[in-house]
């Protein structure tokens, strides 16, 4: 495995239950800003091997980007059991669920 897809596993795995991270912060936290769509392809490929929690990974807008019907509905209630907020068409408030490990190191 790559380097940066090892970082965005290693990412991945760390966000907490309850909240959510963005394609692209995972991708700048990995060493990539521009590289959400390389998240992308790691969560499609990768997300059942290495048992990612593929659900708290949202859109910039906090929206749930994916189409396929049953995934979508499976997402939203993933994070609804864990606690967030996802309304009926897939958004996130980000400013109260999104997880920003860099403000957790501060702490």
């Amino acid at each position: 495995m790559q380097p940066y897809t090892q970082r965005v596993v290693s990412i991945i795995k760390a966000i907490p239950e309850g909240t959510v991270m963005t394609y692209g912060q995972v991708a700048e936290l990995a060493g990539n800003r521009r590289g959400a769509r390389q998240v992308v392809r790691v969560l499609h490929s990768m997300s059942g091997i290495y048992n990612l929690p593929w659900h708290r990974v949202v859109n910039a807008k906090g929206e749930i980007s994916i189409q396929e019907e049953e995934a979508r509905y499976m997402q939203i209630f993933y994070l609804k059991e864990e606690g967030v907020a996802a309304s009926e068409d897939g958004r996130i408030d980000l400013e109260k669920y999104r997880y920003n490990p860099e403000r957790e190191e501060e702490r």
